[in-house]
């Protein structure tokens, strides 16, 4: 994909990996526009180059106005980076019925309702790309992560069917899988991160993979290879490695 004067419209930008997906874009040329809840947050990352139109994920009237305002200013969408996210760790063994609602919201909601504002007229068009930011989390169950994990799992099974459903029409659907990156989700963790990296790098290795056409971008190239064999593990032996150590479900 040639992103040079490419329409763009970044959903989950006002900071972390959003944010930095915005400005590579801008940097490659490409004519963006950026939404999430924070509008001063956006006015920042935009620095007077982006168009910045606020919105709630979870309002989904609200999606589908900013998506016509997007559409209406920047003469059209070309792709779509669904990046809004909510991330807050869990009890082991506990199921926090409002926490899980909340990431329920804002990661599949969120990312399902942005999808559907602008995949009506990329059908209509037979053009159009759509970037949908997941996760690694999403391919095995991690006690503490388990309304993110199941989130994640049920975006990656969301694109993963699109992607399938669209085939032939002109509409492309990739999927984003990061491992740990450095953003203000992931600062107040209390757990070993493995393999972390910088949002910069992130953003340059997801546009390489939007640029690209690579139907999974998974990064760091290590956690991705840690994870995709975690994925083939038998049930039981992945039970007793996640196990929380020096502690057990009641």
């Amino acid at each position: 994909m040639d992103l040079r004067n490419a329409r763009v419209w970044v959903v989950g930008a006002s900071s972390g990996i959003g944010a930095e997906v915005a400005r590579e874009m801008v940097r490659r040329g490409a004519r963006v526009a950026i939404s999430a809840r924070r509008k001063s947050e956006l006015e920042e990352v935009a620095s007077g180059g982006m168009l910045v139109v606020p919105l709630d994920v979870t309002d989904h009237v609200a999606v589908q106005a900013a998506a016509q305002q997007v559409s209406r200013e920047l003469g059209g969408i070309d792709l779509l980076v669904a990046a809004a996210g909510y991330w807050q760790q869990t009890t082991p063994g506990e199921l926090d019925l409002d926490l899980f609602t909340r990431h329920v919201q804002v990661n599949l909601m969120g990312m399902a309702a942005s999808i559907s504002a602008v995949l009506p007229d990329m059908r209509a068009r037979g053009k159009g790309t759509v970037v949908g930011v997941a996760s690694v989390a999403g391919y095995r169950g991690i006690p503490g992560a388990e309304a993110y994990g199941a989130t994640k799992a049920a975006q990656i099974n969301l694109l993963e069917a699109l992607r399938a459903g669209l085939r032939g029409s002109g509409v492309r659907v990739q999927t984003v899988c990061p491992g740990f990156v450095e953003t203000p989700m992931t600062e107040s963790n209390q757990f070993p991160m493995p393999f972390m990296i910088p949002a910069d790098r992130a953003a340059r290795t997801i546009v390489e993979g939007i640029e690209t056409g690579k139907a999974e971008i998974i990064f760091p190239w290590r956690m991705a290879l840690l994870m995709k064999v975690a994925r083939l593990l038998p049930v039981r032996l992945w039970t007793l490695l996640a196990e929380p150590r020096g502690e057990r479900a009641s």
